[in-house]
């Protein structure tokens, strides 16, 4: 006789065998081409209708797929047992006059047990059987009634199932069963319409899962697994296996996205997403999936955004707008690209700085830094005076259109004394002032300028020692020229005098009055001008000025000491008229249009732009120009640098 420790080895063997045979038999049933059996040639299966095997236990319920009728998760999953109870039918039973009897007791509580044990129909011993024996003995029996109303539902809801799986065979086998029970006809009437469809749908069925197979899910048009999965839906709109194949379809769609992601293609993922969508509008699959697109096309797009961000610090700008090029096409709403987008203009326009950004470069080989610059927008303007401005000079004309299309730096004020004395020492050189002798400088006797061979750049505007922070003057063209190329060769950069086009442009700030604050006499104090308020030392007005206007200054003051024009620069248009590179011509015919400077070799003659301390209204407008040798000095002359970008 076998032992204890033997019968529990073979208890939890046979309890191991039994679950690996249910194992295979569920995956039978329900993927029968895992072993590669057509289920329209399967054998058929069918539910115990007669006596249960000794010792059977109840059988397993059956899944139905024909009335879902409330949220959460779908009836077909739930057993017969609750799809019957959730059918929505009601049972008409008899008007009870007495209790059943003992002998109808029994019977009722047999017929229960086959009900629960699956013996729904079939021999004696099956609970339609018992059910049918009671209500003979006793027709008023309401448990009677009840019973055989509950094996006929929980019949309804076996062939639900197999119809909803395809199974006609079992379908029709139960069906067949059905008839013989009482008050049946309108469920026949109804699972036969149901049989009949599934006839149709079964081969639609089969053929659309070998497309899928094939990998035609969706396409082509008209002759893909879709197509038929549809059309077994407009035929049968309870069809589970239908459904579930409208989802296998989705998925494979969505593979496919992830897969065009992997390449990245992520315009590519978008049109199988796209489609995805239109299969099975919001469906869990379908948010997850969108969800690992996005999240990977963010961070690939991040990714290159990166390595344009490395390429621009490099400053190879053809690359990093390659990249960025690149990371919008993987994701246009991107929030990092519209900043980056900036720095590649400015990088491309503006050396990686920002209109109107002040800045100042270091010497690279001495102590010492530029002064201030001004980034200055691109942009264009009309050049010179208009043929309709009554008080135009012919030197002004024609007006011409000039683009500035590359952003510069201009030093925010007139290069100083002290930062003029910085090059004289460092550098050696001998200014014009010293070299040929002297410079024009304000007489206050005779109200006007006289030739004084002692005055030199160290001199403000009447020959009297400057202070270090009034603009230079008494310096010529040559000594500006000088200045700037010195400031080259101490930082590395190129440093240059303005063009006229260049200083006009920026003098203009963007308007388009008659001066940067508008067309006649300022309202506040703007600039360094000639105004009629204004007195020197002597007392002495000016003859032809501002109306109404006092700025408190005969002769130039310190730097900054007044308004910012737009474009964020001081005395553009006062304090002193300012050298620029351009040798003078006499009218713009022929000039550049490109903001370049008009240059002839050998020339002598230069323009001086802008108005300073002492000149009339009429020659601080915006357009107005004039000429002088380049080694002229002058007590109303200054200059101010500009640095290429």
């Amino acid at each position: 006789m076998p032992n204890n420790a033997s019968l529990r080895r073979q208890r939890a063997l046979g309890g191991a065998l039994g679950v690996i045979v249910l194992g295979f038999a569920l995956l039978y049933h329900f993927f029968p081409r895992l072993f590669h059996v057509n289920p329209a040639e399967a054998p058929r299966r069918s539910m115990s209708l007669g006596a249960a095997a000794p010792g059977s236990g109840p059988q397993p319920e059956r899944i139905s797929a024909i009335s879902e009728l409330n949220a959460g998760p779908p009836l077909t999953l739930a057993p017969a047992t609750v799809i019957a109870s959730r059918s929505g039918r009601s049972a008409n039973l008899p008007e009870q006059h007495s209790a059943d009897p003992p002998e109808v007791q029994a019977l009722l509580a047999r017929a229960t047990r086959a009900l629960h044990a699956g013996q729904l129909i079939g021999d004696a011993n099956s609970a339609a059987a018992l059910f049918g024996r009671a209500l003979q003995e006793k027709p008023d029996s309401r448990r009677a009634a009840q019973g055989l109303f509950d094996v006929r539902a929980r019949m309804v809801a076996e062939i639900d199932q197999d119809i909803a799986l395809g199974d006609a065979d079992a379908a029709r086998e139960l069906l067949a069963a059905l008839r013989t029970l009482p008050n049946a006809n309108a469920e026949v009437t109804q699972l036969e319409a149901g049989l009949q469809t599934l006839e149709k749908v079964r081969p639609m069925l089969a053929e659309a899962a070998a497309l899928l197979r094939r990998g035609k899910a969706d396409q082509p048009r008209g002759g893909s697994a879709l197509d038929l999965y549809r059309e077994v839906q407009k035929l049968d709109p309870q069809n589970a296996v239908a459904e579930q194949g409208i989802f296998e379809v989705q998925r494979a769609v969505l593979d496919r996205a992830l897969a065009a992601v992997a390449q990245n293609d992520f315009a590519g993922a978008d049109r199988e997403l796209a489609a995805a969508q239109a299969i099975r509008p919001g469906s869990q699959q379908m948010i997850d999936v969108h969800k690992r697109v996005d999240d990977m096309r963010v961070q690939r797009a991040s990714g290159v955004l990166v390595q344009a961000h490395t390429a621009l610090d490099a400053g190879n700008l053809g690359l990093a707008t390659k990249l960025a090029a690149q990371a919008r096409a993987i994701d246009p709403g991107l929030p990092a690209l519209a900043a980056f987008g900036d720095q590649l203009t400015n990088a491309r326009l503006y050396a990686s700085y920002k209109p109107g950004q002040v800045f100042t470069d270091r010497y690279i080989d001495l102590p010492g830094k530029t002064p201030a610059m001004v980034v200055i927008p691109t942009g264009s303007f009309q050049m010179g005076a208009s043929a309709d401005d009554e008080d135009r000079i012919d030197a002004e004309l024609p007006q011409h259109a000039v683009a500035i299309a590359k952003g510069f730096a201009l030093a925010r004020t007139a290069v100083t004394v002290a930062e003029f004395r910085e090059f004289v020492r460092a550098s050696g050189y001998v200014p014009d002032s010293v070299k040929l002798g002297g410079a024009s400088v304000y007489d206050e006797r005779s109200g006007a300028l006289r030739d004084d061979s002692d005055a030199t750049w160290q001199d403000d505007y009447s020959g009297r020692k400057a202070d270090d922070n009034l603009p230079v003057v008494n310096v010529s063209w040559n000594d500006a020229k000088a200045y700037a190329d010195w400031l080259g060769q101490r930082t590395g950069k190129v440093y240059r005098l303005p063009s006229e086009a260049e200083f006009e442009y920026a003098l203009r700030g963007g308007t388009r009055s008659r001066y940067w604050w508008g067309d006649g006499t300022p309202t506040r104090t703007v600039e360094n001008l000639t105004g009629s308020g204004d007195r020197s030392r002597s007392g002495r007005r000016w003859s032809h000025a501002f109306r109404g206007y006092r700025d408190g200054y005969w002769g130039p003051a310190p730097v900054m000491s007044f308004a910012a024009n737009p474009f964020g620069l001081y005395d553009i248009n006062g304090n002193v008229s300012e050298w620029v590179l351009d040798c003078w011509h006499d009218n713009y015919i022929r000039a550049p249009g490109d903001g370049s400077a008009w240059i002839n070799p050998g020339c002598r003659s230069h323009v001086v732009r802008g108005g300073s301390w002492g000149s009339s209204p009429d020659q601080v407008d915006s357009a107005y120009r004039q000429g002088s040798n380049g080694d002229a000095r002058s007590g109303r002359v200054g200059f101010r640098v500009v640095r290429e970008l």
